[in-house]
């Protein structure tokens, strides 16, 4: 059972947008902090990514745990209209994987942060990982899931 109104969710829902999102904007301002330069939503590059840095031919992207069906506590799938939100849900997975491959194929190395990832006590050892990412000393696989 949902706690809002069909009113107050279908407001709430409107309120959603793709980008600059607040995991994305907390994890850029870390960054920046730590001495790193990007760019934001190359929309040349496959799943436009949330964070790249073009001279390392490196990206993140950051997922939100709901929107991409990530296995942590943070994902349920909805109890209203579930075909809807399972065909959706299952969409943006579909889309995360052709991205993933495209990005591989053309030489750019990702890395995808969840959400859940940037919370509590989890923050400090994913930052230690984005650091080993982006740092050229050693080379990263192509698909690196924190």
């Amino acid at each position: 059972m949902d706690v809002h109104s069909p009113k107050i969710r279908s407001f709430n829902m409107s309120r959603i947008r793709g980008g600059h999102t607040k995991p994305e904007i907390f994890l850029r301002r870390l960054l920046w902090h730590c001495g790193y330069r990007y760019r934001l939503h190359r929309k040349d590059l496959p799943g436009t990514p949330d964070i790249v840095f073009p001279s390392r031919k490196k990206v993140i992207l950051v997922h939100g745990c709901f929107w991409h069906k990530h296995n942590c506590r943070f994902f349920k799938w909805p109890q209203t209209n579930p075909v809807f939100w399972k065909k959706k849900i299952q969409e943006n997975c579909r889309r995360d994987r052709k991205a993933y491959a495209k990005l591989s194929r053309s030489g750019w190395h990702y890395n995808v942060v969840w959400e859940c990832q940037l919370k509590g006590d989890r923050l400090h050892r994913t930052l230690s990982k984005i650091t080993d990412f982006l740092e050229p000393t050693t080379p990263p696989p192509k698909g690196n899931f924190l």
